[in-house]
């Protein structure tokens, strides 16, 4: 009698492999100070995100919007929370 493998590892091990091509950190500049500051960005969190973070500099908060295209590239936009 043949086992059934469990497939469940090998799912998280591809899950892991493509998020380790995705960027995970871009260069930005706060809409409120202008000042360009590297943030982080999360390759897990999906391929279209949107939060609030605060600037590291001036400490007020912006809208983060983050798109990865199809070669792992992530695009990120700030601006003013309202």
């Amino acid at each position: 009698m043949s086992e059934i493998a469990d497939t469940s590892q090998w799912d998280d091990d591809v899950e892991r492999a493509d998020d380790s091509v995705l960027e995970s950190e871009a260069e930005v500049e706060c809409p409120h100070c202008g000042e360009t500051v590297s943030i982080s960005v999360d390759p897990g969190g999906g391929t279209t995100q949107e939060y609030v973070e605060d600037c590291p500099v001036c400490c007020r908060p912006w809208r983060v919007r983050v798109g990865y295209d199809v070669d792992g590239a992530a695009e990120v936009w700030v601006d003013e929370t309202h």
